[in-house]
């Protein structure tokens, strides 16, 4: 159980990437801003590639009707989500040390710290895009520029979660990032911790 506990420790510690670096980006592209505009989503803030990224695009959507990009406080995930993720990075490296030092921790504890990881990051990205709808649908009535369908029902500006969408003149790209590269590569190792000490229990037993 050693190398598996090993492997558990470097993968649950893995997720404290997403305390350094964004777990997600969008960038929109459009004639007048060929460079792009880029937002960086963080666990606990969403920031601008450059300085003035947010407000430019705050103010773009402005004309629109569009929220503007939530702070922090503003927003409960970016409250909550910083102790989900270092709680269960805690959590799996307290149980990697048990099974390294004192043996009593089985593979498959490993593999429900995985399952229960993967359940919450898939809440996660379900609640981000419920985010998504919500940013791009509820727009102020009294905006600007008041843009409707062929049916003349609003239309809505839903950034994508993942790839590539059109939206007006702008090309708009949703993508993982750094964070959550490291994120996934911490839950391939904890994968590979439960193989690991499975195989290790099958030889002490044979």
């Amino acid at each position: 159980m050693k190398k598996a506990s090993v492997l558990m420790i470097i993968g649950s510690a893995l997720l404290l990437g997403l305390f350094i670096y964004p777990l997600w980006n969008v960038t929109l592209v459009a004639p007048q801003y060929p460079e792009g505009l880029g937002m960086d989503i963080y666990i606990s803030n969403i920031e601008g590639v450059e300085k003035n990224d947010i407000s430019n695009i705050d103010n773009l959507n402005h004309y629109i009707g569009m929220k503007e990009i939530p702070k922090p406080g503003e927003m409960w995930e970016l409250e909550v989500f910083p102790i989900v993720v270092g709680g269960m990075a805690a959590l799996g490296v307290l149980l990697g040390f048990l099974g390294l030092f004192m043996k009593k921790i089985k593979p498959s504890i490993f593999l429900i710290w995985l399952i229960v990881m993967s359940v919450l990051g898939i809440l996660g990205m379900y609640d981000f895009n419920e985010w998504l709808l919500d940013y791009g649908s509820n727009l102020d009535p009294k905006a600007s520029i008041q843009l409707v369908d062929e049916n003349g029902a609003p239309m809505t500006y839903k950034p994508p979660l993942f790839g590539y969408q059109k939206m007006l003149n702008f090309d708009v790209w949703s993508y993982p990032a750094k964070g959550a590269y490291f994120m996934f590569a911490g839950m391939v190792l904890v994968f590979l911790s439960y193989i690991v000490g499975n195989r290790s229990l099958k030889k002490e037993k044979a």
